[in-house]
This record gives structure tokens, C-alpha cells and sequence, in this order.
């Protein structure tokens, strides 16, 4: 079948018009076709060939602008096909039945290069009904029928995968909702996640009220969404948003509810699940058509008739939602953290910024439930202004006591790829296939960042060698002016001059002069300032008198030791720290449950094998071992509660 879904498939369908229309070719032969790169197909394809053939559908894959792998026997290494083709992969000796004719090494290949679909040409595995079966069946996705929030949700590449994420997500499943059934669906590789918005009324009367961006996710739970979406045209929205009430009204459905699609990149769109409740992101719907979506569910379910006609539902500048969540963003993206919001302070007192919250200061995150803090949306008449008000909500949100998402939230929409709305639902980890590791500096942002703590340094200073009411002192002592100072960031050492005009210092950082001002409040949770004329908002959230101060910058925490000349050499002295192996041992990446203990002692485990499952917030994490050993000691069993960082598990 040729298809233009973003999956892995056999381009094959009615073999034999296949070949008469495209795989005759002739040096002779003028042919008429256009081809245009810009028109969207595939990224890579993997021709399961050799010889001639695999030439020509290469020929024609570079016209179209798209890359191509060859695949070859150990004696085909060499072969003109392989020297064509932008990436090779061997797949056994030369006898056909082990490696042209090898489907496991082949599917192998496909794997390994993220081949996005395949060209058999005609012989080997052209005409293969278990070949093409097994292109079209991984993967899947394994979900709770009764579920949402991306939890029971698992992604299957292979039989193994399957049968470890159907017993967790029926687990999870039967935790979060008290139903372990489970849907099994084809997964599109790659897509955007787009939904509709639909409201219908018991009177046969249905409207979609555009649509949501959601692709940005992370274990497929949504992280940031939009509306409207940047990618989608009018017709498509239309197309879209007919379709969504048609569903709809042929199931008589009545109340607020959500379609959603897969979209790929040539606009094509297919039906995912309709969800038949308010959902998460529904204020950002609220903000673009002015409707009040829980007033008109409550209007619909009393039996009034909707107010509204399909060409009275408006696009009315932007909207964009932050999930902000008590995780840690450098684990997976995102693994709960609990604790109490020792200090809170929502940014609601700036323009066009709304926060859905259901806590307060004091209030404690459990793993019992969901760990979102609120739901935090900014407004604009553009997209750039909207994404601005974002930025700086994030700026000045305050939250203490349990880690949070910030960091990752304002790194994802600074982003210059999100920016641009170049987003899949494998956005995430194909900017940061290392995992997270928060804002990195630039030499300015370096710069800033250390003349920010220089300036906040010596301001401290001079705030202790102040006193209230008398003077205890007989003498007014001369104030200092100018100080030299050592600033250590990252590993990095800086020397830096200091000197001071009012509220306003002069930082010499490295040979490069930064001027920093501000009020520098040293009680208050924001530390607004001024760098070289740029405003930023920056959060001072702990230093010592050691000089240790730990600065949120750009939403990143940043941890800073500001010394005294003296004090820096003399520091130098000091014995380091020796960090703990991590390979011999297992510590729980989150607090939790004690779901399972997959070991005792005196076992042997291999590398990757399950050794434990940790259950936060109703999400079941399979911890695994990091090297082949015996296992020493078990320091945890089902049913317990554990704290981030307990030992569970000790190897030989």
C-alpha cells in the first residue's frame, strides 16, 4: 500500500501496476515528471534490494529529497547501490536466505535507522505477506480504554515491549481509573497531536470551536498546547472541525467534548479518540472565543439550547497554557516531587496572565495524585506577544518547597524550533536526546548571570554592616566602594571587580564590563534588575554567609559561590568530595509506592533487567539494572513507601 502516514510501511500495493507505472527504467526514457522537494513524502527511506532496482528507486528518492539505505550482504559491501545510498547496513553472509531473504535483520535495519518506510522493488521480500504483515504491526499503542493524562499508556516497538506494557499499563489502568481493559492502535510515528473543541446541545444543534495544539508532550502527556495551531489552514480547520461535530451528533452527544487527531505533515488527519468531558487545556479555547466552556456545559445539561451559530465562534488573538508540574524536569522529563509549597506566589499580577490552581501556600503535594500545580495561560493579540507574557509569567512565578517544571516549561517556548511551530509529539526528545539539562548559558548569559551575583553578593554585604536605630559603634565607618571578588559557576572560575553608585554596579567579569542595577529587595522572592539595559527578573532562592547562592535564571537554577580574593585561595586547600558509585546500587529516582521486587539476594541480573516498580502519582515506573551482577542486598519490599534517593537495591 503507498500511504502518506508517517509509519513505517511496505510501499507495495498492486505489485504489478506499481512496477508499470515506476520501477521500468531506461537511460532512453524522457520522462515528464515534476519533482518538487518541497512536497512532503518521507524523510528516509530503506530499500530492501540490490542491483539495478535498488538503484532506481534511489535515483528517483534523491529527485524527491529523500534520503535513502541500502541494505547488503558482507560480498555486497561494495556494490553500487550501497555506494549510492546515504547510509548502509549489512544484514548477513551472501547466501539470500541470510540476508536478503533475513526479515529479522532487515527489520533490524529499519529499527536502527528510523527508516520511515521501505521499498522491497520486486523479488526477495517483494511479494512477502509476512513481510509486509510484520512492517505494518509495530508499532502500537497500548492505552487505558477508560483512561487520560497519558497515564496506562505505553509505546510497543516489539513482542517483548508489548507484553511488559500491557502488564504495566493494565496496572496503572486499574490503579488511576478502577478499570484494567486496555485498547491496542496503530502508532504514528512523528505526528502533531491537534484536537477540536466541540459543544452540542439536546437539541440537535453541535459547534466546534477550533482547535488546540498539543504536540508538545512528554510520556504522552501534554506539557504546553496552543490555539489556535500554527500548522493548520483554513480549510484544514474547517475540514477538521466538520468532521469532530459530525461524530458528535452521530452518537447524539450533548455537553462540551474534545476530538482529537494526529495530524502529519502533509495536513492529513486521523480520528484518535473523542474525549467526552472538559478537558485540561480548556482555557486557552476560552481565551480565543470569549465562551465560557463550564457555563455551557451547565446550560446544555439544564436542557437550553446553545446560543451560538457556527459563524459567531471567533479567532481572537492567541493563547498559551504551561502545565506547571511538582516534577523534576531532569528525570525523563519529568518524575514527581513532593514536599509543601513552603512559599507560593502566582504571577497574576501581570496583563492577560491566568492561573487555574488548586493550591496555596501550605499546601502539600502527595503521591497520591496528580502532581500539576496549576494550569498557567498567558494572552495576546499575536502569538509573540502571547509567548512574551509567558516568559515573563514563568519569570515570576514563585514556588518553593518541591521541585517544579519551570526550567523546562521557559526552555520550550524560547525555543527557536517552537518559536517557529516546527513541533511533532517527538519534540522533546529530539532536541534533547541526552534528557533535559536545563538552560545552557552562552558567554553573555554566563556574564550576567555572574555579575548578578557579584552585584546581589556585596549587597548583602553592605546590608549587614548596616544597623538599625542607635549606631553601635561610636565611629561611622568609610563605606566601601570597590571590591575584588571570585565567582565560581559550573566549574568555571571568574575574577571580578566590583564598584558601586547607588543602586547601580559596575561588574568587570573576564575583561568585559556589565553594569547591573536594581532595588535589591534582599526579603523579596523576585530580584528584578537591570543588565545592560535589559530588564530580567531573576529569583534568589537560598545563599549562605559561605557565599553559596543559588540564582533562578531564565528559569534554571543555578548554583553560585562568590568569594573574597583571600578567602578563594585559601579554599583551594580544601579536600573534595568523592562521589558515590551509582553503578552498584539502586536509589528510587522519586518518592513512591513499592509496587514489586523482581530480585533477592544472590541473584544474578543482567544489564537492563527489571529490578523493582516504583508507583508515583499513580504512574508505574519499572526500574532496571545498570550493569550484570549479584545482587548483594534488598533494602525495600511491596507495599513500602519510599523517599527520593532511598537505597532499594545494592549489586557485588
Amino acid at each position: 500500500m503507498i500511504t502518506s502516514t508517517l509509519r513505517r510501511v511496505l510501499l507495495v500495493a498492486k505489485h504489478a501496476s506499481f512496477q508499470s507505472r515506476c520501477c521500468v527504467a531506461s537511460s532512453r526514457v524522457q520522462y515528464s515528471t515534476v519533482y518538487d522537494s518541497n512536497e512532503k513524502t518521507f524523510d528516509k527511506i530503506l530499500i530492501a534490494n540490490r542491483g539495478e532496482i535498488a538503484c532506481r528507486v534511489m535515483k528517483t528518492c534523491k529527485k524527491m529529497g529523500i534520503k535513502t539505505v541500502a541494505v547488503h550482504s558482507d560480498v555486497d559491501a561494495s556494490a553500487v547501490h550501497v555506494k549510492m545510498a546515504d547510509e548502509a547496513v549489512c544484514v548477513g553472509p551472501a547466501p539470500t536466505n541470510k540476508s536478503y531473504l533475513n526479515m529479522d535483520a532487515i527489520m533490524d535495519a529499519i529499527r536502527k535507522t528510523g527508516s520511515q518506510a521501505v521499498h522491497p522493488g520486486y523479488g526477495f521480500l517483494s511479494e512477502n505477506k509476512e513481510f509486509a504483515k510484520r512492517l505494518v504491526s509495530y508499532p502500537v499503542m497500548i492505552k487505558a480504554s477508560a483512561g487520560g493524562g497519558g497515564k496506562g499508556m505505553r509505546i510497543a516497538w516489539n513482542d517483548d515491549e508489548t507484553r511488559e506494557g500491557f502488564r504495566l499499563s493494565s496496572q496503572e489502568a486499574a490503579s488511576s481509573f478502577g478499570d484494567d481493559r486496555l485498547l491496542i492502535e496503530k502508532f504514528v510515528d512523528n505526528p502533531r497531536h491537534i484536537e477540536i473543541q466541540v459543544l452540542a446541545d439536546k437539541h440537535g444543534n453541535a459547534l466546534w470551536l477550533n482547535e488546540r495544539e498539543c504536540s508538545i508532550q512528554r510520556r504522552n502527556q501534554k506539557v504546553v498546547e496552543e490555539a489556535p495551531s500554527t500548522f493548520l489552514d483554513p480549510e484544514t480547520r474547517r475540514a477538521m472541525g466538520e468532521q469532530a461535530v459530525q461524530l458528535a451528533k452521530a452518537v447524539h452527544y450533548s455537553s462540551a467534548g474534545t476530538v482529537e487527531f494526529l495530524v502529519d505533515s502533509n495536513k492529513n488527519f486521523y480520528f484518535l479518540e473523542m474525549n467526552t468531558r472538559l478537558q485540561v487545556e480548556h482555557p486557552i479555547t476560552e481565551c480565543i472565543t470569549g465562551l465560557d466552556l463550564v457555563q455551557q456545559m451547565i446550560r446544555v445539561a439544564k436542557g437550553f439550547p446553545l446560543l451560538h451559530k457556527q459563524e459567531d465562534i471567533p479567532i481572537n488573538g492567541w493563547a498559551i497554557e504551561s502545565r506547571v508540574y511538582a516534577e523534576d524536569p531532569y528525570k525523563s522529563f519529568g518524575l514527581p516531587s513532593i514536599g509543601r509549597l513552603s512559599q507560593y506566589q502566582e504571577p497574576i499580577n501581570l496583563p492577560k496572565v491566568r492561573v487555574d490552581s488548586g493550591i496555596q501556600e501550605g499546601s502539600d503535594i502527595s503521591i497520591y495524585y496528580d502532581p500539576m500545580i496549576s494550569k498557567l495561560v498567558t494572552y495576546g493579540a499575536t502569538r509573540a506577544e502571547a509567548l512574551q507574557r509567558m516568559e515573563a509569567a514563568l519569570d515570576n512565578y514563585v514556588i518553593r518547597g518541591v521541585t517544579h517544571n519551570i526550567p523546562l516549561l521557559r526552555e520550550i517556548i524560547t525555543h527557536p524550533r517552537f518559536i517557529s511551530g516546527d513541533i511533532t509529539t517527538n519534540f522533546l526528545p529530539e532536541e534533547y536526546p541526552e534528557g533535559f539539562k536545563g538552560h545552557q548559558l552562552t558567554s553573555e548569559g554566563r556574564r550576567e548571570l555572574v555579575a548578578t551575583a557579584a552585584a546581589l553578593y556585596v549587597s548583602a554585604q553592605l546590608r549587614s554592616q548596616r544597623f538599625l536605630g542607635n549606631l553601635r559603634v561610636s565611629t561611622t565607618p568609610q563605606e566601601q566602594r570597590q571590591w575584588e571578588l571570585c565567582v565560581e559557576l559550573e566549574k568555571g572560575s571568574h575574577t571580578v571587580a566590583v564598584s558601586r553608585s547607588g543602586s547601580t554596579f559596575t561588574v568587570e567579569v573576564d575583561g568585559v564590563t556589565v553594569e547591573v542595577s536594581g532595588e535589591w529587595n534582599l526579603a523579596s522572592a523576585l530580584l528584578p534588575v537591570t543588565i545592560n539595559r535589559t530588564p530580567r527578573v531573576l529569583q534568589c532562592l537560598s545563599r549562605d554567609a559561605g557565599g553559596d547562592i543559588t540564582l533562578q535564571y531564565l528559569g534554571t537554577q543555578f548554583k553560585v559561590r562568590v568569594l573574597s580574593q583571600l578567602v578563594s585561595t585559601l579554599s583551594a586547600h580544601m579536600p573534595e568530595k568523592v562521589p558515590e558509585d551509582t553503578s552498584s546500587i539502586l536509589r528510587s529516582p522519586m518518592p513512591g509506592s513499592v509496587v514489586a521486587v523482581s530480585v533477592k539476594p544472590g541473584d544474578v541480573v543482567a544489564e537492563g533487567q527489571e529490578i523493582c516498580v516504583i508507583e508515583a502519582m499513580k504512574m508505574q515506573n519499572s526500574l532496571i539494572a545498570a550493569k550484570a551482577a549479584k545482587v548483594k542486598s534488598v533494602h525495600c519490599k511491596a507495599g513500602e513507601t519510599v523517599g527520593e534517593g532511598d537505597l532499594l537495591v545494592q549489586l557485588e
